[in-house]
């Protein structure tokens, strides 16, 4: 019996070949690049390959196989490429076809997806030169070369605070093991208290009345007598060794983050200011930054890890205004920003695109009408988490920022309240950066008056939907209430 196949399946295939007859190049010229630790796979357009030979063509990735490669893509007429952002192997292909005057698009991996089939590194190049000739590949957002070199000291910088941490984690095993509780009585165990103790330690000192001598006065969280009983324990030689081995860890960390922020001072010296903008901007009227009854910033005093040559003024003078005067940003996370985006707000469109660029707003996954998730994504982004930690900061701060943290706090919880906050100072970075515009604080009076209004109206809306109404009872009736209920009691 002759089957036949069914309409459905016909009028499927016949919309599809009318779709695949519908797109359009965008890119004639276009090529992918699918890129590797050993081996970079590129792929052009059949008929540009001069020789006529093979359209697709693997080079290595020594200096000179990536000459060849951009002479190759050159003699191809490519004007623009795709490569997938793999690794770190990436930067210096990408630096070297970015230098002969072609177009490159950096393409996050997740973003492409392979056709159903035997995955090769041939099919993954011609896949993506077919996607971006059809304009359908996004570039990610790639900063200037002066603001990548900036990126990796300040990178650099983090990787030498996280060893510096590694090594605080190890002395405190150290002394744990040798049932000297330190860390119990002090608050911080690399202080200025807790540095003294630890070399005098190393030194041979081992009485404790001649080790408490070394207390700063000031010290609030335990008293002499308790500070002796914790420097009590077992000298163990091999403990001793690791304590000594960690604390010079410990200050070679800090000499390289020393090193570090000199090299950091002297980029930030070398970038150029960013041209003024004319006075009156439509950025002056946006929500975030307009206020009544100004309240100025005072001065941030040094914390912990941060570079101690004051890098503030550098940093105004490339932004075009003073990020530090905006709640929860100081020098340290003002320098991470514009290590991470630069200084150039053009790349996005408005607030809310850079905020999705971040990753600090719901996703909305919408299906059948029906909200899926609206959890945020998953973005490793560094200016993220800055921001993140900078709204963990005005958490108990009397500022506008800080009551709206504790009212998102009660209802949605601290992490959707700290991304929410977070989401809030990245509306304001942005228009300071895109504007320059001095940060112009809000008042926290008027700002929880027009919280109570949107709750009132709220409620006023809801009881109406319910069949009720509000109203509203006097103070002095109120009070009348209290105390007649205090009688009859």
């Amino acid at each position: 019996m002759k089957r036949t196949k069914k309409t459905s399946d016909t009028n499927t295939s016949s919309s599809s070949r009318k779709r695949s007859k519908a797109w359009r190049i965008v890119h004639p010229n276009a090529a992918g690049i699918d890129v590797g630790a050993s081996s970079h796979y590129v792929a052009v357009r059949p008929d540009a390959v001069p020789d006529g030979k093979s359209a697709v063509r693997s080079f290595g990735t020594f200096t000179v196989d990536l000459d060849a490669l951009v002479e190759w893509l050159k003699a191809c007429g490519v004007e623009t490429v795709a490569m997938e952002a793999t690794g770190v192997y990436w930067t210096a292909l990408f630096h070297k076809i970015e230098a002969a005057g072609i177009q490159v698009l950096l393409v996050n991996a997740r973003h492409v997806k392979h056709v159903p089939g035997r995955k090769t590194d041939v099919k993954d190049c011609q896949w993506l030169q077919q996607l971006h000739s059809y304009g359908l590949l996004e570039g990610s957002f790639v900063p200037p070369d002066e603001i990548c070199r900036l990126r990796t000291l300040v990178r650099h910088r983090a990787n030498l605070v996280s060893d510096a941490a590694q090594a605080v984690l190890h002395m405190q095993k150290a002394l744990t093991e040798m049932n000297i509780q330190l860390h119990h009585v002090i608050n911080d165990l690399c202080g200025e208290t807790g540095l003294r103790i630890l070399r005098a330690i190393l030194r041979g000192e081992r009485d404790p009345e001649e080790l408490v001598k070394l207390r700063d006065p000031q010290i609030s969280r335990s008293t002499p007598e308790q500070m002796k009983q914790a420097l009590k324990g077992t000298w163990r030689q091999e403990s001793l060794f690791v304590l000594e081995q960690n604390l010079k860890a410990f200050d070679f960390h800090h000499q390289q983050m020393d090193g570090c922020d000199r090299q950091i001072e002297e980029v930030l010296k070398a970038l150029p200011a960013v041209p003024a903008l004319p006075k009156t901007s439509p950025g002056q009227a946006n929500d975030s930054l307009a206020a009544q009854n100004p309240k100025p910033k005072g001065a941030q005093s040094r914390k912990r890890n941060e570079p101690e040559r004051d890098l503030g003024p550098e940093l105004a003078r490339i932004c075009g205004t003073d990020l530090t005067k905006a709640h929860g940003l100081r020098v340290l996370s003002v320098l991470v920003i514009v290590s991470e985006i630069g200084t150039d707000m053009r790349r996005w469109r408005n607030a809310k695109a850079f905020s999705s660029w971040l990753g600090l707003c719901p996703n909305n996954k919408i299906s059948g009408g029906r909200v899926l998730s609206s959890r945020t994504r998953q973005v490793v982004n560094r200016a993220a988490t800055a921001l993140r930690m900078a709204a963990s900061g005005v958490a108990q701060t009397e500022t506008w920022l800080g009551s709206f943290y504790r009212r998102m706090r009660a209802r949605v919880g601290p992490a959707a309240a700290n991304t929410a906050t977070a989401h809030k100072i990245a509306t304001v970075v942005y228009h300071l950066l895109k504007y320059q515009q001095p940060f112009v604080d809000r008042d926290l009076a008027l700002y929880e008056k027009r919280v109570y209004r949107t709750k009132l109206a709220r409620l006023r809306k809801q009881a109406a939907t319910l069949g009720y109404k509000l109203i509203e009872i006097a103070a002095d009736q109120d009070v009348k209430c209290a105390e007649q209920r205090a009688l009859s009691e």
